[in-house]
């Protein structure tokens, strides 16, 4: 290696290294805004309003692109960058903001969290940014189903199970809602993060040169468009995405493939053979965070609450249980329709709805949808600042 690129080189890792710092500092500051609205006693709801601030952030947006264009960089570089940037910094107040209403959730020396899959699944990937502000005591643990990743939580051996709820281009996972309805836990958390499949072998080979392809049933459904383009090698199911891969590097075959992450490629010494390879580039998954306890949310942060209730046999009930929402203009972001055990045709409904449950509207929409449904339980309240590919 000349000394040239050498030299080149290591100026090029000062300069990351500032980056890293300079990232760091602006959270620090960061921080002392989360301090500052946490503790700002003035009435009214302006203590908590700006936590995303879509205008402000818009204008820091426009000044950098032309900051860029003056640089000589691509503005749409700049614009992603700090697009990530700002949803972190949200998510970083709103951890902060919970922790002073949640004081055990910040104390604890080991926070263990649940999730279906092995090291280096989307599940796996999905925990470690939820929780990400609690990396130096984050343990998270793989079970094989989600039923055990939330018995884990009911035994005491975990604090929280991530459970995956839905996926823009394979729809709802019903496991999980059943799980929801039967087990007396509560929803404190929802992560959102974008789905990128890659196909990934042990060997750089042609992708049609394959005979088998190894995923979990969701990523197939996924990229099912992909695997039909192929017209030879056959899907097979596996438990989860990153198991898949550790299959494929254990066995060695380069007539095997696997769909799993670009980071499950690199954990297990994989070729990525094809990437993003879903049947749509916006393919986003929806998590949602169980615990024993529910979470204390401040009602000014921006809200979601989940509940499930079961509808009288009468002509139109659902109507009149979705119009006591509508009446007091409260927004549902999701319904879910599951079969209830040991009652044929009969139905219990999933709803995500805006807003905190003690707040007026949606205090007074659930008051009358009790009094037209047959039953309902709230699942929670929880943090839901900003939702990735969504208005």
């Amino acid at each position: 290696m000349s000394s040239d690129l050498q030299s080149t080189r290591e100026r090029l890792d000062a300069v990351d290294r500032q980056l890293i710092e300079a990232l760091a500092d602006r959270q620090e500051l960061i921080d002392e805004v989360a301090t500052a609205k946490a503790n700002n006693d003035e009435a009214g709801t302006d203590r908590l309003a700006n936590v995303h601030d879509p205008e402000r952030e818009a204008e820091i947006l426009d000044r950098l692109r032309e900051k860029a264009r003056e640089a000589g960089l691509p503005p749409s570089l700049v614009s992603d960058l700090y697009e990530r940037i700002f949803a972190h910094s949200v998510r970083h107040q709103v951890d902060h903001l919970l922790e002073a209403q949640n004081p055990d959730r910040a104390a604890a020396e080991e926070l263990v969290v649940a999730y279906q899959g092995s090291d280096g699944a989307y599940s796996h990937l999905a925990a470690e940014n939820h929780f990400g502000a609690y990396a130096e005591a984050l343990t998270c643990r793989g079970y094989q189903t989600f039923k055990e990743a939330v018995e884990a939580v009911e035994q005491g051996e975990a604090r929280y199970a991530i459970l995956p709820v839905e996926n823009t281009t394979a729809g709802s996972i019903n496991e999980t809602y059943d799980l929801l309805a039967d087990r007396q836990l509560h929803v404190v958390g929802e992560e959102v993060l974008p789905i990128r499949h890659c196909l990934m072998g042990p060997e750089a080979v042609p992708t049609r040169s394959l005979e088998r392809i190894y995923s979990h049933p969701q990523a197939i459904a996924q990229c099912s468009d992909f695997l039909a383009s192929l017209d030879g090698p056959a899907p097979q199911t596996y438990l989860d995405t990153a198991l898949a891969a550790k299959k494929v590097r254990d066995d060695d075959d380069p007539a095997q493939g696997a769909i799993a992450s670009r980071h499950a490629a690199e954990r297990h010494g994989l070729h990525v053979l094809e990437d993003d390879i879903a049947n749509q580039p916006e393919n986003y998954t929806r998590w949602m965070v169980v615990a024993r306890e529910a979470v204390q949310c401040d009602e000014r942060l921006p809200c979601k609450t989940s509940l499930v209730f079961s509808t009288r046999n009468e002509d139109g009930a659902l109507v009149q249980c979705l119009g006591a929402l509508a009446a007091h203009g409260v927004n549902a972001t999701k319904l879910e329709s599951r079969p209830q055990l040991h009652r044929p045709w009969t139905y219990r409904f999933f709803l995500d709805i805006e807003g905190h449950a003690a707040s007026d509207e949606v205090a007074a929409a659930l008051d009358d949808l009790r009094d037209e449904a047959r039953d309902i339980r709230v699942l929670g309240t929880y943090p839901s600042p900003r939702t990735p590919g969504g208005a």
